[in-house]
């Protein structure tokens, strides 16, 4: 991890659940994904969380990542190997925002120091599930490799209903809520007037 000393009590305790929610497993379906995605330029990490993190961490592999699911007209113009940090974390940033700009939502994002300073490797993978999945999604093409590595998101079913239609509707009482039919005001008194009680028998 990136020159951070050891973690101790309550925040090496917070760091270890984090650490198990990490997926090896799918560690090895991401790492095929963005090889297929992106062609074998972009290389292959050695096979551990460590590896994944030091894979991505200078941010080329994920702007290389993004800008492979959008055709001629890329996101990202220019990606560069840096070895400075403050490099490799603006190349996160844009992965991130053209990320956010192509679907995926604020809550599956991971934050640039869960990748850089590995703080949230598990973040990190939820968010490239999500990428996945919208671009399955999206089917226009530009999405390389098995198609059941990732689940398609559920699309928006719109409806258009004509003035007329929407007019019909708001008459119509749902069953649940009872039914007025055979409902009158008779018997009924002004607000404050008190009840007349008429009795028959004298």
């Amino acid at each position: 991890m990136a020159n951070r000393g050891p973690a101790y009590g309550l925040s090496r305790e917070v760091q270890s659940k984090i650490d198990k929610k990490y997926d090896l497993e799918l560690e090895g379906r991401l790492v095929e994904w963005i090889i297929a995605q992106c062609g074998s330029g972009v290389g292959q990490p050695a096979p551990d969380k460590t590896g994944f993190q030091n894979w991505l961490k200078d941010g080329r592999v994920l702007c290389e990542l993004i800008n492979s699911l959008h055709g001629a007209n890329k996101p990202i113009k220019t990606i560069k190997s840096s070895g400075m940090a403050f490099k490799q974390m603006e190349q996160i940033s844009m992965f991130l925002k053209a990320a956010e700009n192509y679907g995926v939502i604020k809550t599956d994002m991971f934050q640039t120091v869960d990748l850089f300073e590995g703080k949230d490797l598990a973040a990190v993978q939820r968010t490239l599930m999500a990428l996945g999945s919208l671009a399955v999604t999206k089917s226009d093409g530009h999405y390389k490799g098995d198609p059941s590595w990732f689940h398609k998101k559920s699309q928006e079913n719109k409806r258009d209903f004509s003035e007329e239609q929407l007019k019909e509707g708001q008459s119509v009482i749902g069953l649940q809520m009872g039914t007025n039919k055979g409902a009158s005001q008779a018997g009924m008194t002004g607000y404050g007037r008190p009840r007349q009680i008429i009795n028959n028998n004298p």
